[in-house]
C-alpha cells in the first residue's frame, strides 16, 4: 500500500496548517484516527506534541490516538 504514507503525510499537513479552517483540520485528524495504522498513530502523536496547534485539536488527536491503541493498531 504505497499510497498510505503519502495520504498520512497530506492529512498531517492539513491538520497542522493553521491557515485552514478549524473544520478542515479537525476532519484531517478524524481521518487519521480512522486509518488506524501504526503510522497514523505516530502522526497523531506528533500532532499531540505540536504546541502550536489549538488545544482542542491536540486533545482530539490524543483521543484518536487512544482509540487506535485500544483497538490494537494494525
Amino acid at each position: 500500500m504505497p499510497e498510505q504514507p503519502t495520504e498520512l503525510s497530506k492529512l498531517a499537513t492539513i491538520a497542522t496548517d493553521l491557515e485552514l479552517s478549524a473544520e478542515m483540520r479537525i476532519k484531517a485528524i478524524e481521518l487519521l484516527g480512522r486509518i488506524g495504522t501504526r503510522e497514523a498513530l505516530l502522526a497523531l502523536l506528533e500532532l499531540v506534541a505540536n504546541e502550536e496547534l489549538v488545544a482542542e485539536e491536540r486533545d482530539l488527536a490524543l483521543r484518536q490516538a487512544r482509540e487506535i491503541i485500544k483497538s490494537g493498531h494494525r
